[in-house]
C-alpha cells in the first residue's frame, strides 16, 4: 500500500491492490484525510473509495502492461492527487461514454514542470468518439500547446489533443 500525500490538498491518494475473490484483483484509489502523524505511523480516516477498474469503466494500458513508475512503459497511478482522479471520473460520467482508457499516469518520461504528470496533476486519455466530441463541444478552444489544439474547461483544466491521446491537466 503506498500512502503519497497531496500537498496542496491535505489529502492522500492511496493505490492499493485488493483482494476480491480467490485470484482476483482490482485497483482501487482510495482518498484519504490525514488526521494525525507520528513518528512511526499515519493515521487515516477514509473519504471516499473510487474502484478504477473495468466495473467502473476507466481502465489502463500501458505498452509494457506494467503499473511501475519508475519504467516509462508503464501506466502509474502513484503519486496521483485526488482532484485528478475526481476530475477523470467526472469527465467519463459527463462525456456520457461507457469507458475511458487511461494511457498515461505519473510514470517517468513525461514532460517536468510543476502541473505534470509526474506531480499527479496529468493524465493521458485515449481518443474515443464520444470523449472526443465532448471535450470539443463543451470547453472552450484556446489554441495550440507544443502545436496540437487545446481546449480549457471553466475549471480551468485543459485537454491538448495529441495526436494519439488526450494530454489532460486537473487543476
Amino acid at each position: 500500500m503506498l500512502h503519497i500525500l497531496a500537498s496542496n490538498r491535505n489529502t492522500i491518494v492511496t493505490l492499493t491492490n485488493m483482494r476480491v475473490g480467490p485470484a482476483k484483483r482490482t485497483s482501487v484509489l482510495q482518498r484519504r484525510c490525514l488526521t494525525s502523524r507520528t513518528p512511526d505511523s499515519l493515521q487515516f480516516i477514509t473519504v471516499r473509495t473510487y474502484r478504477v477498474s473495468t466495473g467502473e469503466g476507466i481502465t489502463y494500458a500501458s505498452s509494457g502492461n506494467c503499473k511501475e513508475k519508475s519504467n516509462p512503459r508503464c501506466t502509474s497511478y502513484e503519486g496521483i492527487l485526488s482532484g485528478t482522479v475526481d476530475g477523470v471520473i467526472t469527465l467519463k460520467k459527463a462525456a456520457g461514454v461507457s469507458s475511458l482508457v487511461i494511457t498515461g499516469g505519473t510514470e517517468v518520461g513525461h514532460a517536468s514542470g510543476t502541473y505534470s504528470h509526474a506531480n499527479g496533476y496529468k493524465l493521458d486519455v485515449r481518443h474515443s468518439a464520444g470523449l472526443d466530441k465532448y471535450i470539443k463541444s463543451t470547453f472552450t478552444r484556446i489554441g495550440n500547446r507544443d502545436g496540437f489544439p487545446q481546449w480549457k474547461a471553466k475549471s480551468g483544466n485543459t485537454y491538448c489533443d495529441e495526436g494519439t491521446h488526450w494530454d489532460i491537466t486537473y487543476f
